[in-house]
C-alpha cells in the first residue's frame, strides 16, 4: 500500500472514527490496569524464582547429610571400644567404667591434708592409665577386634581400679596412723 492509499482510507472512514473524550477517572483505572498487570508478573516471576530454588535447596540439604555422615563415621571408626566387640565386652566395660567411678567418688571425698599428696600422685597415674586407653582404642580399630589388643585393654581397666584401691588403702593406713598418734599423744598429757 502506497501512502495515497491510506490516505483515502482515512478519509472514507472519517466518520466511524471515536472522537469522544474518556471520562474523568479514565487515567486512573488505565493506571490500575498497568499496576494489578505489572503485580501479576512479579508474582509469576517470584513463583518461577521459588521453583527453582527448591530443586537447589533439597540439593543442597542432600549434601550437607551426606557430609555429616561420613564425618560422623570416620570419627565413629576412629574411637572403637570394647563395647563395640560384642554384647559381653560392653557388660565388662560397663562393670570397670562404674567400679572406676565409684572407686574415684570415694578418693575425690577424701579431704584430710595428710592425703592429698598420695591422691595427686593417684590422679597423674590414673591419667596416664586413660592415655594408654585412648591409644588402645585407636589400635582396636586398626587390627580388626585383636584379642591382644581386647586382653590390654581389660588389662588397663584392672590396673586403673587397682591403683585406685590401693590408694584408698594407703589413705586408711594414714588415717589409722594419725588417729593412733593422737591416741597417743593424748595419753602422754
Amino acid at each position: 500500500m502506497n501512502n495515497d492509499t491510506i490516505e483515502q482510507l482515512f478519509k472514507k472512514h472519517k466518520n466511524d472514527f471515536d472522537i469522544e473524550n474518556p471520562g474523568l477517572n479514565h487515567g486512573n483505572r488505565f493506571l490500575n490496569k498497568l499496576n494489578k498487570q505489572s503485580e501479576l508478573q512479579l508474582i509469576k516471576v517470584d513463583k518461577q524464582r521459588r521453583r527453582l530454588w527448591k530443586p537447589l535447596i533439597g540439593v543442597a540439604a542432600s549434601v550437607i547429610l551426606l557430609i555429616t555422615l561420613f564425618i560422623g563415621f570416620q570419627q565413629e571408626e576412629k574411637y572403637r571400644e570394647l563395647a563395640n566387640v560384642s554384647p559381653k565386652m560392653a557388660e565388662t566395660e560397663d562393670f570397670f567404667t562404674t567400679t572406676i567411678a565409684e572407686e574415684l567418688s570415694k578418693i575425690k571425698n577424701e579431704d584430710a591434708p595428710e592425703v592429698q599428696e598420695l591422691i595427686q600422685d593417684t590422679m597423674t597415674r590414673m591419667k596416664t592409665l586413660e592415655e594408654d586407653y585412648e591409644s588402645l582404642k585407636i589400635d582396636l580399630t586398626e587390627s580388626g577386634d585383636d584379642n591382644r589388643v581386647i586382653y590390654a585393654m581389660i588389662s588397663n581397666f584392672q590396673n586403673r581400679i587397682d591403683i585406685l584401691q590401693n590408694a584408698l588403702e594407703q589413705i586408711e593406713n594414714i588415717k589409722q596412723l594419725n588417729n593412733q598418734s593422737r591416741e597417743i599423744s593424748d595419753i602422754n598429757i
